[in-house]
């Protein structure tokens, strides 16, 4: 290789140099036009973001003032429900506590025995209808099984072979409030 192709081969590589200089320079012009777009569009998007979590933040604190309400609300009426509750209820029994009243002033001027029986088996009428209105009634135990559920043994009784898990006796009647017990029957149970 002769000495002038070395030099043209040395200068080769600057003119490569200064072209690819050029090119970086034109490309990052074209780049920084670039960047100022991406960074206008990138404040845009951080606005937006920002705004839609300001509009969020307001509508969760919105809804938590309305729960906060709604449960104050409902708690209150549940409060006056439960204090309300018996209202109908001892309503109603008052006109039974009349006819007592009515009966013991009766009993009290007249020795007629058997029209204060017959009263007082009305009255008694009247309020086992007054129950039942209320869907309250009495637990059966004549010869029923025992069952825990609705009977409580008061004790037990040896009474054979064909009696032995069956309700001998009640002791006091028990009741249900629909299908709930309210009280239980106490029973003798024949072992």
């Amino acid at each position: 290789m002769s000495k002038k192709d070395k030099i043209e081969m040395n200068d080769e590589p600057e003119v490569l140099n200064d072209e690819m200089s050029r090119s970086q320079d034109e490309l990052n012009d074209g780049n920084d036009a670039n960047d100022a777009n991406d960074a206008n569009d990138v404040n845009d998007e951080v606005e937006a973001l920002k705004a839609r979590i300001a509009e969020l933040e307001d509508k969760n604190l919105r809804m938590m003032a309305e729960f906060d309400n709604f449960r104050r609300r409902t708690n209150k009426e549940k409060l006056d429900l439960m204090e309300t509750a018996g209202e109908r209820i001892f309503t109603e029994m008052l006109t039974l506590v009349d006819d007592f009243e009515r009966a013991v002033a009766v009993m009290d001027k007249t020795n007629d025995i058997d029209a204060v029986r017959e009263g007082i088996h009305l009255i008694q009428q009247k309020f086992l209808g007054f129950l039942d209105k209320h869907d309250v009634h009495a637990i059966e135990t004549e010869g029923a099984d025992f069952n825990t559920d609705e009977h409580e043994a008061v004790t037990t009784f040896a009474a054979g072979e064909e009696q032995k898990g069956k309700v001998i006796d009640c002791t006091q009647k028990g009741y249900k409030l629909g299908d709930k017990v309210i009280r239980f029957a106490k029973v003798v149970v024949g072992e």
